[in-house]
């Protein structure tokens, strides 16, 4: 692979302008938007820990990606540009999101590029079906619960790897004003908004491990571009993990929270899935 890390696919992206004019990340005199650099920064900071992924798989296979609540699909453009462009192999990508007007500018865009293989499709995240086998679950700031949609989804169509940066976690700070051991600390707007950032994300990572991923916490820009720039990634592993799950119960019994994620598992059987604590 000749793209290996953040910095060389900036390179690439403020190089080459074949990808970044569809993206409309230039100007007319060919330079990179100012206002488009956070931007930038992430995509190339989850880009570099998905090709980590990506040599894990086997050589020759076609890797199938579900972008959730992919907007304008920023994230599979640059990835796919950059399979084809540096490492000679196509992926195959699927777009979803609840916004109308983006999808069809999602297919616009493919269009311009002439990539045969994206298919965006309008409607919620869990509600997908393909007969195609996803390998990748992946989500770039889908606000609030949507995220905890894209993992849902991933749980649930086994894929191998889930990997969501998460935006806006507002679902939890309203339900931790009181009624827990730390309200002494949640009582202060700030700190609560903080702290809801941490159990949030707390509560996804347990919920995953307990459900067979073995997940790691990793920081895909500097906290001084943006704070939303924490990475769950999830690998599938054999089996479930019932001491995770527990884990799980405690910290939503703990905070008397009723977080979403487990209401997507909520009419299936507790032998279908560990996940369901209705």
């Amino acid at each position: 692979m000749k793209i290996t890390n953040k910095t060389e696919i900036l390179n690439l992206l403020e190089q080459e302008d074949y990808i970044t004019n569809p993206l409309g990340f230039r100007h007319n005199n060919g330079l990179l938007k100012k206002e488009m650099n956070k931007k930038i920064n992430e995509i190339a900071g989850f880009c570099e820990q998905i090709l980590k992924v990506v040599r894990k798989f086997d050589r020759g296979k076609e890797i199938v990606f579900l972008e959730c609540s992919c907007g304008k699909s920023y994230l599979s453009f640059v990835l796919s540009y950059i399979f084809e462009k540096e490492l000679n192999t196509t992926p195959f990508f699927f777009g979803v999101d609840t916004n109308k007007e983006l999808i069809q500018r999602c297919e616009e865009t493919r269009s311009i590029l002439g990539y045969e293989n994206m298919v965006f499709k309008h409607g919620r995240t869990i509600d997908f079906s393909s007969v195609r086998k996803i390998d990748v679950v992946i989500a770039l700031h889908a606000c609030n619960t949507a995220t905890d949609e894209a993992i849902a989804k991933g749980i649930k169509i086994g894929a191998k790897y889930i990997m969501v940066v998460p935006c806006c976690q507002g679902q939890l700070r309203s339900q931790i004003k009181a009624h827990h051991p730390l309200t002494n600390v949640t009582q202060f707007g700030l700190l609560r908004y903080k702290f809801a950032d941490i159990l949030t994300d707390a509560l996804r990572s347990q919920f995953l491990s307990g459900n067979g991923y073995y997940v790691e916490l990793l920081e895909i820009v500097s906290p001084k571009l943006t704070p939303k720039n924490i990475l769950i990634s999830a690998r599938k592993q054999k089996g479930k993990n019932k001491r995770n799950l527990e884990r799980y119960n405690q910290l939503n019994k703990m905070f008397n929270t009723n977080f979403s994620l487990q209401e997507f598992f909520c009419q299936q059987s507790l032998n279908d899935t560990l996940a369901c604590t209705c």
